[in-house]
């Protein structure tokens, strides 16, 4: 009997560990992206716990997109589209 309940002490802690070992794995992607202030952390976390389900590819994939920046537009591009709209605005009253 008592190695019955030792049996059952030692399944629980490795049950216990496997599931705590689940959470840490699951994290790594979405912690990477809030640590790089990345814009869609919430996005490539939840594809991260999505991806644990489907076996590690979706996984895989948030933590790629974790360590990508997005490229976003600098101010300097936003005042050349300015400048170009303005252009082009004008070109159209000419009209």
């Amino acid at each position: 009997m008592g190695l019955q309940i030792f049996a059952l002490v030692v399944l629980g802690v490795l049950v216990a560990a496997a599931i705590w070992l689940i959470v840490i794995i699951g994290n790594i992607p979405g912690n990477m992206a809030r640590a790089a202030n990345h814009p869609q952390a919430d996005a490539i976390s939840t594809l991260a716990w999505i991806g644990l389900l489907t076996l590690g590819l979706g996984w895989f994939i948030a933590l790629v997109w974790a360590r990508m920046k997005p490229v976003l537009p600098t101010a300097e591009l936003e005042q050349r589209i300015a400048a170009l709209e303005a252009q082009l605005a004008n070109r159209e009253v000419q009209s």
